[in-house]
């Protein structure tokens, strides 16, 4: 499953929702900042393991986590 990587001005986001270009996830967020993606859950979780060793739980617990809920949209957390 691909995800994205949602920057806003107050949140970090990961989201399962499919968006067809970085312009309809601006039009959802109106706080929006940037987004990467679409990455498959391995890329997101190498990316964020690497840039943001502060994640509380991991990078591949909040991936998997989002992965098994029926939300589409989560907020990633730090310590």
């Amino acid at each position: 499953m691909e995800l994205h990587i949602i920057y806003t001005d107050t949140d970090m986001l990961l989201t399962k929702a499919r968006f067809g270009s970085w312009r309809e996830i601006q039009d959802q967020y109106a706080d929006y900042k940037t987004s990467l993606g679409p990455w498959e859950s391995d890329a997101v979780i190498d990316y964020l393991a690497f840039d943001y060793p502060d994640l509380v739980p991991s990078a591949a617990t909040q991936v998997a986590a989002l992965l098994a809920s029926e939300s589409p949209t989560c907020v990633l957390t730090f310590q």
